[in-house]
This record gives structure tokens, sequence and C-alpha cells, in this order.
């Protein structure tokens, strides 16, 4: 239900670009930092981490020279701007010289853990109470849109909502090398039923179920406007949708489905997730993930500089080989996979199944 939402998305060749679109937004911290450094970007910039274990906090130097921001997100005229889907108007400009220092310090002070904080305490709850409540309230709204047919989006959201559905088409693709009348799925984290209801429409028989009521609802009645209007031969029904977060799903399916629903949780919890939804599954586990890499671990580390409201959840990026190990351990391998890259939302999709069937 949530995609990264930061890259870089222009280039500019003066300091007076960077005046007109990005001073009156950005703190003082920022403004101070980066805008009297303004020059040329050359070969030497350079940003790194110092391991994969610390993915989870990463740090960013100037220093160490192991992989070249300039690759992807820095343009070649001597100014990048990067903007968050927070703010539309919020942009930064990072350049040579001291502005490398900058953008190091920047990113490693940075703290949405003390949004984090404050959220789950306005709450009451933990974590998962979060993530129910910003999916009910304000993540109900921003969500319902993007996976909606309405004009009423930004062009970042315009990107997720197709990049979303390139992976519904995969996942689909993947289901209907075999016939899907009366086989059993179940939709684990099924938002708005972006999943829920092409399944139904192809006749299976589906159990959908999100720990958002309002999500829920909302794909109840999408379903059921779908399924009227169904002009195709097959025999259909309307998917039974619960509220439920995936920790309570019990059951037995031919097919489980659990699509960008792991960027909510840690990986010390992901990998017990990963093996519970095998356990449901008697022939196949479909999952896709935001896939940790150094690039989209940088990407999601700037984004973290400017939450914006609509950005509330925490997002953790997955391992491939860490959901592998977990379904390794408990008896499963990935038959196939897919890659899913736009400008703003990056999803790997596996399709996983029982040893004794690959």
């Amino acid at each position: 239900m949530a995609a990264m939402a930061a890259a870089a998305v222009c280039t500019a060749s003066s300091t007076a670009a960077l005046t007109q679109c990005g001073h009156r937004e950005a703190s003082a911290a920022l403004r101070s930092s980066f805008c009297p450094a303004l020059g040329s970007l050359n070969s030497n910039l350079r940003v790194g981490v110092s391991s994969r274990s610390a993915r989870g906090s990463l740090q960013v130097t100037a220093a160490l020279p192991i992989v070249e921001l300039a690759a992807q997100a820095l343009g070649g005229d001597g100014l990048a701007v990067i903007e968050s889907d927070g703010f539309s108007g919020l942009q930064f400009a990072v350049a040579s010289g001291g502005a490398i220092a900058a953008l190091a310090a920047a990113l490693s002070l940075a703290d949405p853990e003390k949004r984090r904080q404050k959220q789950a305490e306005e709450t009451g709850g933990d974590e998962k109470a979060v993530v129910r409540n910003y999916f009910n309230t304000q993540g109900f709204e921003r969500w319902r849109r993007i996976y909606g047919e309405t004009d009423d989006v930004n062009s970042v959201q315009l990107d997720i909502r197709q990049g979303h559905a390139q992976t519904v088409e995969k996942v689909m693709r993947f289901l209907k090398d075999r016939p899907l009348e009366g086989v059993t799925i179940c939709d684990a984290g099924c938002g708005t039923g972006s999943l829920s209801i092409p399944l139904a429409l192809e006749g299976a028989e589906v159990y959908a179920s999100d720990i958002s009521s309002a999500m829920v609802d909302e794909a109840a009645k999408r379903a059921e406007a779908a399924l009227k209007s169904n002009a195709n031969d097959k025999p259909t029904q309307v998917p039974k949708f619960e509220a439920r977060d995936l920790e309570s799903i019990s059951g037995k399916y031919d097919t489980v489905a659990c699509l960008d629903v792991l960027i909510h949780y840690p990986q010390d919890k992901a990998g017990g997730m990963v093996q519970h939804l095998a356990s449901l599954a008697e022939n196949r586990l479909i999952l896709s993930f935001a896939p940790y890499t150094l690039y989209y671990a940088v990407l999601k580390r700037i984004g973290e500089l400017f939450p914006g409201p609509s950005k509330a959840t925490r997002a953790y990026l997955h391992a491939e080989e860490d959901v592998e190990a977990a379904l390794k351990e408990v008896g499963w391998v990935v038959k196939r996979k897919e890659m899913t890259g736009t400008k703003f939302y990056f999803s790997r999709l596996l399709e996983c199944v029982p040893v004794s069937k690959a």
C-alpha cells in the first residue's frame, strides 16, 4: 500500500533557479548549508555506506568513494534539484565543495524516528496502530485516489499508480498460466482491491483482507460495481473482504498474494510474516516488496529529509536474499521474479512454490 517517493526530477544551472524554487520552504539549516556552495559537480562526488547491515540506519559520508550519487540522482549541468512528494514545491540543491559535507550532515541528522514516535503516542498504540490509523484517515484518502481512476493526482501519485498497475499485470500473468475459475486465492493486504477485483473477474474465489477498514469498505464497493458490469461469460462472485492484519489471517488457500505490504514490516518481523503467508498457501505465494539496494536506500533517506504529512508511516526496504532465506527455512523456493521500476515506484515481485513442486 505504499511506495517510495523521492527521486531526481530535473536539473538547473544557476543559483537563481534554486532561489525561485526552493528557498521559501526549505529549512534554515539546508539554506545555509547548500546555497553558498553552488558550483560544478564532478566525479569526486561520492555517497557511501559502511556496510549492507547498516541499511536500517543509513549513514552517508562524503569521504567513502563507494558509489557515485551522480549516476542517476544528479544532473550534468552543475546543479541537481531533488523533489519530495511531501511538499510539491520543496527542492534542494547539491553541488561540489562544501555542499558534499552538507549533504552528509543533513542525511545523518534527519530524524524521522521522532515523527514516528509522536504518531505512536497520538494513536495510543504501537507501530501497527500507527499504520492502521493512517490508512483509515489521511492515508486512505491519498491511496484511494492513487489506486483509482480520478484525475485528482499529482505527477508523483500518477507514477505510483502506473507502477503498481504494472505489478498487478505481472501477477495476473503469473496466475493465468492456468485457469483461475474456482481457485481459492487470499489477497493479503488488499488495499482498494486492485488485485482482488481482476482475480474475481477471472472466476477465482477471493478472500481479501486489509488492516484498514476504510480500505476494505472501498474495495467492496469497487468489486461490486466491477462485477455488476462484467461482460465476460465466466461465473464470478464478489470477494469476501475483511478488516484484518496479516498476522491474524488464517485458513488454507491455493494461492496467497501479498503486494507492497512488507514495506510496513522491519526485517526481524518480515521474515516471520513471509513464513506465515507461506503456511497459508498450498501451491503458490506471490510477494512484492521494496527491494534494498544502495541506490534506493539513498533515495529513501533523502526523501526522509522532507517527510510531509502524506508520508506518515515507516517504510522498510528488504534485501531479496533475506526474503529468499526466510522462504528456504520453511521449504519454499522462488520460481519466477520480476522487477517494476518507475520514477517513484520500486517493487520486486516473486512467485514462490514449495520445493516439492518446483
